[in-house]
């Protein structure tokens, strides 16, 4: 997996308005409800970091979820990221229908 041009990685960005792009990785903050709520959506996110094998560094203050992704291996942002980062929109922010 190669890494992404900043250039990429903000042109990506565009179908992600919740993540930023710094110090080479992609980065967002949710915010929930209640420590329940936010531990409930990172047991999930776990869950889909393992089957993409794919692990972010990520932080948790009470109702706060800090995620960074960047892919080690390339030394920086690739599509893997993004296909991690759009799971976890799916996981936190559902769609409706």
């Amino acid at each position: 997996m190669s890494k992404l041009s900043e250039q990429e990685i903000e042109a990506k960005l565009l179908r992600f308005p919740d993540w930023e792009y710094f110090d080479n990785a992609i980065h967002a903050e949710f915010e929930f409800d209640n420590f329940k709520d936010c531990f409930s959506a990172m047991s999930r996110i776990a869950f889909e970091c393992e089957a993409q094998n794919h692990h972010p560094n990520w932080s948790n203050v009470y109702n706060v979820l800090s995620i960074s992704l960047s892919t080690h291996d390339a030394g920086g942002v690739t599509n893997k990221d993004f296909k991690l980062a759009e799971a976890i929109e799916m996981i936190v922010e559902p769609v409706e229908e």
